[in-house]
């Protein structure tokens, strides 16, 4: 009887084959982007299980660290640990030194402007961006604001301990050559999400008081 293969399976060897066919560069990076969402799913899926350093595929250095989502869009995206141009070809990636995704601190992510991080051009302030740490728990940010930086000038400061996250990606988003010196960013400030949950339950039980008595 012939072994039947998992559909992730296959689509590790067609990694493999992608990686020996030389694409052109754009190319390239949207395959892997593209193939590569369902073993860094279920690498993610075992994260929160308990396992870590789950690598979506044998050969790979780097292993999902956090969940973005930017519900207004309909993100939703696998963050791996580092910003290596190896890494940045499957997903977004955290910068070493930085806090990790929903930890307390500046958390610095990283990611193509013409595949995972395409999005942020449409961000607005006060859009919610969603981070799931590999604890399962979901954090709460709200964007402050947009810049334009210039990498060879600017550096983003590390910040203290108050939890806030920043997105960079490259500019323009129109770009035809890869690389440049300027930068997209995106910064978010944390939501106090238990203040809000509590003021929330109040109002519902004033809520259901008041129809109890208006019975």
């Amino acid at each position: 009887m012939r072994e039947r293969r998992s559909p992730l399976f296959a689509a590790a060897l067609v990694l493999i084959g992608l990686g020996a066919w030389q694409l052109g560069g754009a190319g390239l990076i949207h395959a892997k982007a593209w193939l590569a969402q369902g073993l860094l799913e279920a690498s993610w899926a075992a994260t929160l299980a308990g396992a870590e350093t789950v690598k979506p595929w044998p050969w790979a250095d780097t292993w999902p660290v956090a969940r973005l989502r930017a519900p207004r869009l309909g993100v939703d995206r696998i963050v791996l640990a580092g910003i290596s141009g190896r890494t940045l070809a499957f997903g977004p990636g955290h910068m070493d030194g930085t806090a990790l995704p929903g930890a307390p601190g500046h958390s610095v992510l990283s990611g193509h402007r013409d595949t995972h991080f395409r999005f942020l051009k449409d961000l607005e302030p006060g859009d919610v961006l969603r981070v799931q740490g590999t604890d399962g728990a979901w954090r709460a940010y709200r964007v402050s604001g947009t810049e334009i930086i210039d990498a060879r000038r600017a550096r983003l400061a590390p910040g203290d301990a108050t939890p806030r996250l920043t997105l960079v990606t490259c500019y323009p988003f129109d770009a035809i050559a890869p690389g440049g010196p300027l930068r997209y960013v995106v910064s978010a400030e944390a939501e106090a999400e238990r203040a809000v949950d509590t003021r929330d339950r109040y109002a519902r039980s004033i809520r259901g008081r008041a129809t109890e008595e208006s019975r």
